[in-house]
């Protein structure tokens, strides 16, 4: 089991990653936030836009953000690099419960070749005043989980960071 932290920008707070066997990914984060309002941040449209894009991806917009964030409802996220190309990453919300967990498909075009995308589970845990985060990926593969750790999963940190921004009243408008 390999694992690896990485600190946050809140006072305390800290991302932590682990890869737990060949197919599997664990974040977790203690957010200075109720619950409420993490969960908020994940499923209302308006707020995700403002953390979810690494600020670092420079060159790289979200340019429109569809979530209809209840048990079979589904979500698609549009890229921009600048040019007359999009991407579109998509899938469909499998389980929903309001500020507890949210579960939704990866299906961003792999569909199209055969195999399915990643499984993500959100889970909003109370600890008092705080909300403690745990983002759990499963990947079809695990070359699909290495490709992540080098690519998205890799920017988790910086979004949390971001997410942590958003929360304290601090993160402005993207």
């Amino acid at each position: 089991m390999d694992s690896q932290s990485e600190n946050g920008s809140g006072a305390g707070n800290r991302t932590s990653i682990e890869r737990r066997g060949d197919r599997e990914l664990v974040v977790t984060r203690t957010f200075d936030a109720p619950r409420a309002m993490v969960y908020r941040a994940w499923s209302e449209p308006e707020l995700f836009r403002r953390w979810w894009m690494p600020k670092s991806a420079t060159g790289v917009t979200l340019v429109s953000c569809d979530m209809d964030v209840r048990t079979g409802g589904k979500y698609r996220l549009e890229f921009s690099t600048g040019g007359p190309q999009t991407m579109a990453f998509y899938g469909k919300y499998l389980d929903v419960v309001p500020n507890e967990r949210i579960v939704w498909t990866n299906d961003e075009g792999e569909a199209d070749a055969g195999e399915k995308g990643a499984i993500t589970t959100v889970t909003f845990e109370d600890h008092g005043s705080q909300t403690l985060l745990r983002f759990h990926e499963v990947y079809p593969t695990a070359e699909a989980l290495e490709e992540a750790l080098q690519g998205s999963a890799a920017a988790l940190p910086e979004q949390f960071d971001q997410l942590g921004e958003v929360l304290s009243g601090s993160g402005g408008k993207q």
